[in-house]
């Protein structure tokens, strides 16, 4: 028998979670509201271990979920920063071609950008760069001045603050373990006791497939673990990069290549790579699940995938083991880069959901099946973009399973 009764049961302690349950608890605050994270703290994986970036929204196709989010998530992420005394800069980034050949790319991306209603997007000559970023390499360059940097581990303890400031249940070191459905009735079993439940919104990032299958359902997705690798710039050569420094990415990848970028708290991050992880919270080369892995070895989409992009990948492996060759890449953005230059720092992992036929999910993927949202594909800008995702989570509750006070 459950030990308790709750309306909403939201799984998953990361950014995405913590802002679907606040808004839950803003928007219904006659609703009893668990959130379940298997962490002994909230944001531990995808959102403790990001870049700290508030993206612009420049990259993503107009249309598309990624695009509107980012650019409303961008500005309600300073406000809510604002707010509530966190630490943010809006500092602006460079965008640079580093050959003749990657400048229509660049035009393109600055297309795209004022397609997103992205404001003040430039391209810059040599002397504009040399007042920006004076140690920038490349042929051409795109301003992006509304590019920011924050605190993504403040940010989602204040919304957890929050959420148990409008009545809402943080529960950490409460690892969900199953969901049953019986006689009309639907049980979140854990760690830490069952619950019966009237909704449950599945925020589980690196697991969110796996938690759809305890739902006795089947993911269109499955999700693959990619280990993105950093250095820190030594303090004596942070001089090196006034704010952020990209390079053109290539499209066909959720990737945007290895980059430098300024944090809010000191430092600056040079990286990252993206390489396949062998284990879901593989933060470390060594770290390994045999369940993990064959989980993607065994994947048919997987090996499509591979088949596609093993050149990119092979780069990516051994980018990852070679110091210098992760050094030369760094060196086509700022030329003065030198191996005695970088520390290794830490890394992340990103949940990317990769359908059958081998395609990455592109865009933000939530499917409603019963009483039950899941939250399949919410990668990078998903920290930008929290507030307006776990808004719109809510607003596809209201319509997908239900979501209601009575």
């Amino acid at each position: 028998m459950p030990d308790q009764h709750f309306d909403v049961v939201v799984i998953g302690g990361g950014i995405v979670g913590l802002s679907t349950a606040m808004h839950v608890t803003r928007l219904y605050p006659k609703l009893r509201l668990l959130l379940a994270e298997k962490e002994d703290g909230v944001g531990r994986h995808q959102s403790g271990h990001n870049s700290g970036v508030i993206h612009s929204g420049i990259y993503y196709k107009p249309g598309s979920l990624k695009a509107k989010f980012c650019v409303e998530g961008a500005a309600a992420m300073v406000a809510f920063c604002r707010e509530h005394g966190i630490p943010y800069q809006i500092c602006g980034k460079v965008i640079a071609a580093i050959t003749e050949e990657e400048v229509p790319r660049l035009q393109s991306l600055m297309e795209r950008g004022q397609a997103n209603g992205l404001a003040g997007l430039k391209m810059l000559d040599h002397g504009e760069l040399r007042e920006i970023e004076p140690n920038c390499g490349g042929v051409a360059w795109l301003r992006v001045p509304g590019t920011g940097i924050t605190d993504y581990a403040a940010v989602c303890a204040k919304y957890a603050e929050l959420i148990t400031a409008q009545g809402g249940t943080v529960s950490t070191a409460t690892e969900v373990t199953g969901i049953a459905h019986r006689n009309g009735e639907t049980t979140v079993e854990t760690s830490r006791g069952a619950f019966s439940v009237r909704f449950v919104i599945n925020c589980a990032g690196l697991h969110s497939d796996r938690v759809t299958r305890m739902a006795n359902q089947k993911p269109e997705v499955q999700i693959v673990p990619f280990r993105g690798e950093y250095y820190d710039l030594v303090p004596e050569r942070e001089h090196l990069v006034k704010n952020l420094i990209y390079p053109v990415p290539d499209l066909r990848f959720p990737f945007l290549g290895v980059h430098f970028t300024r944090r809010i708290r000191g430092g600056v991050d040079a990286g990252p790579n993206a390489v396949l992880a062998f284990k879901r919270e593989g933060y470390r080369r060594t770290d390994f699940s045999l369940r993990d892995l064959a989980g993607t070895l065994t994947y048919p989409g997987f090996w499509r995938m591979a088949a596609k992009y093993w050149q990119s990948g092979a780069a990516e492996f051994y980018r990852s083991f070679s110091k210098q060759a992760f050094v030369t890449a760094l060196q086509r953005l700022l030329p003065e880069i030198r191996s005695s230059d970088l520390v290794s720092d830490g890394s992340g992992v990103r949940a990317q959901a990769l359908r059958r036929d081998g395609s990455l999910v592109d865009d933000f993927q939530f499917v409603c099946s019963g009483n039950i949202l899941h939250v399949w594909n919410v990668p990078s800008p998903a920290a930008t973009a929290s507030l307006a995702i776990g808004r719109e989570i809510v607003r596809l509750a209201e319509g997908g399973i239900r979501l209601h006070s009575n």
